[in-house]
């Protein structure tokens, strides 16, 4: 492709050149010709009218009449001086017609001549003109074919730089030990222990997501649905929750806004996490989802001198830590369209959801790589799991339909008369109804766009290179999974398939396992 590229620009180049080249030889003609009829005209007409040379030059040719009326008064007789007369009148007739000759030839030479100057000047201004125009187009043209080339390339320069630039940080395959300990949550063998406070940190909101995805997938077409989202979805990591609690658990969800910027929820998350710390006497083991384990991981990287032996490790389930093209080729300067992208994602983000557009920037692999690179993470010193999956795109995942959120009824029986809605508040007081969305359906389209422009696997937001963590345990489940599994569930449960809640619990019973394997290994080292 890069070779198609640069052909394309020489022969813009080619053709600018013969451009220039066709229009210096045509004025070249044109400062040739004046000259070529001034020596024409000198060497035709100087044989022929004698007088008009000495006209030019400025000597009068009045002499030959007075001489001739000299002349005529030596003649004798009245005859003679009649035919003189008639001779003297017709010479000085012809003389008379001569010079008039002699004006007009000097005058059109002389009107022809400004003439050829002044379409010389008026050529070399045109040639100037072409000239810059000329600049001007292959100058656009450039332009235009840059931006087409850095929108066509997109991120597959970006995508898996992690693995590229710190391969000396080797990660570590922990998928069949996943597999069995969520084989023995699934049995009721729980490892969790309540020695330990458990973090929960949600990601994005469902609502800046599936817009994002929309503005992705269609470019230019919006779908709305203001009011329908809070800054959290009410089901986000409850039903988790409501699990450990019921195990003796402690368990939290963070209340962070994820449409905040990363630094910005990082140091929220460091004086959540310290004041559970002190509040408990307990380390506190995190788990975050999609940007949470971005937020997590840059709250332990900016802060890890205060909160190193606060936490006990940490779990990064689908998080984009190396970035996302998602948002990178929807934010990239300098492709087609790109200020009218970011004109149109600024009003969603910004003017409907209330957001902070540096939440999606952080996301993008230029920041990510700044980040980063300034910033150690500290993966030798703490547990950390990287867990990603891969969306399905058949067919059957554009009936699914997740939920949302739940609306109650309650609010809908305020027009009824009192003793009515008293009466129906008993009866509808437990009742609410279930608001879906097929997110699974805009995930997997997103999913088989990456797959077909990069040919790289993703959740429909997040692909499998950019979710590890180098130097981090790698689990890489074979289950289909979209980026909204582990947030809403679906209508139809499943149960031979792990959900949400036991996938969790196996993650961190993982991380606790992890640790415990590496303060054994450090109390074995010798002082």
């Amino acid at each position: 492709m890069e070779d198609y590229f640069s052909r394309i620009l020489n022969l813009a180049w080619q053709l600018r050149q013969h451009l220039t080249q066709f229009i210096e030889d045509v004025f070249r003609s044109i400062d040739w010709l004046p000259q070529r009829h001034e020596v024409q005209f000198s060497a035709c007409y100087s044989g022929l009218l004698p007088g008009v040379e000495r006209y030019v030059h400025g000597h009068s040719s009045v002499l030959s009449i007075s001489n001739t009326t000299e002349e005529l008064s030596i003649s004798n007789t009245a005859e003679e001086q009649a035919a003189d007369r008639i001779s003297v009148r017709e010479t000085t007739f012809s003389n008379g017609l001569s010079r008039i000759c002699e004006r007009s030839y000097a005058c059109w030479s002389s009107y022809r001549l400004v003439g050829f100057r002044f379409g010389q000047r008026l050529a070399f201004h045109v040639r100037g003109l072409c000239s810059l125009l000329s600049n001007e187009i292959h100058t656009k043209l450039t332009r235009f074919l840059h931006r087409f080339w850095t929108t066509l390339q997109g991120s597959s320069e970006d995508i898996g730089w992690l693995q590229r630039t710190q391969m000396a940080l080797c990660s570590v395959d922990g998928t069949s030990r996943f597999h069995e300990l969520l084989h023995d949550v699934r049995n009721g063998m729980h490892y969790l222990p309540n020695t330990l406070v458990y973090l929960l940190i949600p990601g994005e909101t469902s609502f800046s997501v599936f817009l994002t995805l929309i503005l992705h997938s269609l470019r230019m077409t919006l779908v709305l649905y203001a009011g329908l989202f809070s800054n959290h979805s009410p089901l986000y990591f409850l039903t988790t929750k409501r699990f450990f609690s019921k195990m003796g658990l402690t368990c939290h969800i963070a209340k962070i806004h994820s449409e905040a910027s990363v630094e910005k929820n990082a140091s929220e998350l460091k004086l959540y996490i310290e004041e559970l710390y002190w509040g408990s006497g307990k380390q506190v083991l995190l788990l975050g989802h999609s940007k949470g384990g971005v937020d997590a991981a840059a709250a332990l990287s900016l802060y890890w001198s205060e909160l190193k032996g606060k936490v006990a490790g940490l779990a990064l389930v689908q998080s984009p830590y190396g970035g996302t093209p998602v948002v990178s080729d929807i934010l990239r300067e300098g492709q087609i369209a790109d200020k009218e992208t970011r004109r149109i994602t600024e009003l969603i983000v910004c003017r409907l959801i209330k957001g902070d557009m540096r939440a999606l920037e952080d996301l993008t692999y230029a920041r990510r790589k700044d980040f980063i690179s300034r910033h150690k993470f500290p993966v030798d010193e703490l547990p950390i799991i990287s867990f990603h999956t891969e969306a399905s795109t058949a067919p059957t995942v554009l009936a699914t339909l997740r939920r949302i959120t739940q609306a109650e009824l309650l609010p809908l029986l305020a027009p009824l008369p009192r003793f009515l809605s008293e009466y129906v508040e008993s009866v509808f007081a437990s009742m609410k109804l279930p608001l879906v969305m097929p997110v699974s359906a805009a995930m997997a389209v997103v999913a088989l766009h990456l797959r077909l422009r990069y040919g790289e696997r993703s959740d429909g937001l997040v692909t499998r290179r950019d979710a590890e963590v180098p130097g981090s345990v790698v689990v890489r489940p074979e289950r289909r999974l979209d980026h909204s599994w582990l947030v809403f569930s679906t209508l139809r449960r499943y149960r031979a398939e792990a959900d949400a809640t036991e996938v969790c619990e196996a993650l961190l019973a993982m991380l606790v396992e992890i640790g415990r394997k590496k303060r054994r290994l450090i109390g074995n080292l010798p002082c």
